[in-house]
């Protein structure tokens, strides 16, 4: 199977979905990988790293969805590239479809096989994809709220550890 890596355009995002080392075990495995030059750069991947473990560089994302039979993304597809993704396809994310339904129209115009991170479930109903998703957030909540209440953010100056004498937060 030919799998694509495409950089994520979703504003804010510099996760990659796949790190070098998934790589070499997908081509281990006798699949092909063509990742974007520079997809994985904001999480500290080179296109060197990529090209060691085996992978294929691709300078344009249409170069990346076009040799893909499976796109593997971290984020849901953004407008820009709806017109890359083709029937038959396979498309590998978080979706979050109900927050998005013209996503989910373009999807099923576009005939594309999509599945949800999210929606993976294991016989014991937990969501092995969503869980470590949902236990980052929870940890990054507690330090955009503690850069909320700086006083340079608009916040109190809370310092929530505290300090001799001082409360903590």
């Amino acid at each position: 199977m030919n799998v694509g890596i495409p950089t994520e355009v979703k504003s804010d995002e510099q996760r990659v979905s796949l790190t070098p080392a998934g790589v070499a075990a997908l081509r281990t495995h006798g699949h092909r990988v063509t990742v974007q030059a520079g997809a994985g750069v904001g999480s500290g991947f080179g296109d060197r790293d990529y090209r060691k473990a085996g992978a294929s560089i691709e300078t344009r994302a249409a170069g990346v969805w076009r040799r893909a039979d499976m796109i593997l993304k971290v984020k849901e597809p953004q407008p820009p590239e709806y017109p890359l993704m083709r029937p038959g396809q396979i498309l590998f994310t978080y979706l979050h479809l109900a927050a998005d339904p013209r996503l989910s129209r373009e999807l099923i115009r576009r005939r594309v096989t999509a599945v949800g991170y999210e929606t993976i479930q294991l016989e014991d109903a937990s969501l092995p994809l969503l869980a470590p998703m949902s236990e980052v957030a929870g940890r990054l909540a507690i330090q955009a709220g503690s850069w909320c209440l700086q006083a340079r953010s608009g916040g109190r100056g809370v310092l929530l550890s505290g300090a001799s004498g001082v409360r903590p937060g």
